[in-house]
């Protein structure tokens, strides 16, 4: 079977059972929207915010070099366990000593307990067994989702059970430590080899050298899709954090749904016919057009009648959304055409190329976000990601035509 017809097969199956999943993601967050206050959701998102920066900040890439290897992978799973395990350890350490300092900044004294209990999130999460990375590297995308739809299941019903018990922002954070315990459990029962405490010194240190541009890239990227957050949660409050960040969540469901599916079936592909330019080529445009036809039209429906959605699925407290919303919305269709490129940019392994083009879009953001922040309060936030997601597209457009059309 070709590679092609086996990203066919496998989008078919990440299609349909992501679609399962997203369904059941948008009902738990439409769910809890009607339960918690936007503060509530505010609260919740200080305790994420930290928690992804120090996922990114110390991301070894290891799942990457894993599904890069052109060898038999068995033999170096303890060793990337062992790294897992260390860098869990680390973040859930660092989030309990920065969690006072966090709630400190953001002027938010109840994101001091949610901080707190968000950091046992990372220590089990590093010891989920390596070996269910070979579900996306081998293309058994049915095991993949499978087995991701399952998690979240149980991840999305433990936070709506919570809330209608509690009430409280910490539902959310109950939810992913429990889809995290069971996680850990069934990525031994379900994924070959299972690690042990050996491992290899040599490719623990190779895994630190070729994982660096994916660390430093997903420091960027978490600046570019953060900033505006910290900035709405320093000047503007919890109660416009958790509005910016349910239109923030809804105006990326292109990325999500679309291109992150695309993007876990293609990445192993392309990885396997990156020596044939002409078949890359061809495969990738391919691959963009599906994208942009399918994300173009959500962009519209969502611009147009994002009232509408807002009021009948989340209820009138979160219309304030709205104006932010419809700006997002484009942002969200340029990041899903022009984010794929990432996915190219690692198959032929150049992690520099997403790095710069993230740190353009930053620093197009950056720059203006303060100031729009100030005069427009949170619609400015949303011009300020559009400006930053513009400038990246640019750069990651001349990155690409760079691989797939230079000798």
């Amino acid at each position: 079977m070709g590679y092609t017809t086996q990203a066919i097969k496998g989008i078919s199956w990440v299609g349909l059972l992501r679609g399962t999943t997203r369904i059941v993601s948008f009902a738990k967050i439409a769910i809890l929207a009607r339960i918690l206050t936007p503060a509530q959701f505010g609260v919740y998102g200080i305790a994420a915010l930290a928690l992804s920066f120090l996922d990114v900040l110390t991301e070894t890439g290891v799942n990457v070099i894993l599904i890069q290897e052109k060898d038999d992978i068995d033999r170096h799973i303890s060793s990337a366990w062992i790294v897992s395990i260390a860098r869990g350890i680390l973040m859930s350490g660092v989030i309990l000593v920065m969690a006072p300092f966090v709630a400190g900044f953001f002027q938010s004294p109840d994101s001091l307990f949610l901080l707190q209990l968000i950091s046992i999130v990372p220590l089990l999460r590093g010891f989920i067994n390596p070996s269910v990375v070979k579900f996306q590297r081998d293309l058994q995308f049915k095991k993949e989702f499978l087995y991701r739809s399952v998690l979240f299941v149980i991840d999305a019903g433990t936070a709506v059970a919570v809330a209608f018990a509690t009430h409280q922002a910490a539902s959310i954070v109950v939810g992913l430590i429990v889809g995290v315990v069971v996680e850990a459990v069934l990525s031994f029962v379900v994924a070959k080899p299972r690690p042990t405490l050996r491992f290899e010194n040599e490719y623990i240190a190779k895994i630190f050298h070729r994982g660096k541009w994916v660390t430093l890239s997903g420091v960027f990227q978490y600046l570019f899709q953060n900033v505006d957050n910290i900035v709405v949660g320093k000047l503007l409050g919890t109660g416009s954090l958790g509005l910016y960040q349910l239109g923030y969540s809804i105006s990326i469901l292109p990325i999500s749904e679309v291109a992150d599916v695309v993007s876990r079936v293609t990445f192993p592909v392309y990885t396997k016919i990156a020596d044939d330019t002409d078949r890359l080529r061809k495969a990738f445009m391919r691959t963009v057009m599906i994208i942009a036809c399918v994300t173009i039209p959500f962009g519209i429906i969502l611009f147009f009648f994002s009232e509408q959605l807002i009021t009948l699925v989340f209820g009138k407290q979160w219309v304030g959304v709205v104006p932010a919303l419809r700006v997002l919305a484009i942002f969200g269709v340029i990041r899903a055409v022009f984010g794929f490129c990432a996915t190219l940019f690692l198959a032929v392994g150049k992690q520099e190329y997403i790095t710069v083009a993230t740190l353009a879009s930053i620093t197009a953001m950056g720059l203006v976000i303060v100031p729009f922040v100030n005069s427009f309060g949170l619609i400015g936030a949303a011009y300020a990601a559009l400006v930053g997601s513009v400038f990246g597209s640019i750069v990651f457009s001349f990155f690409t035509i760079k691989v797939l059309y230079s000798k």
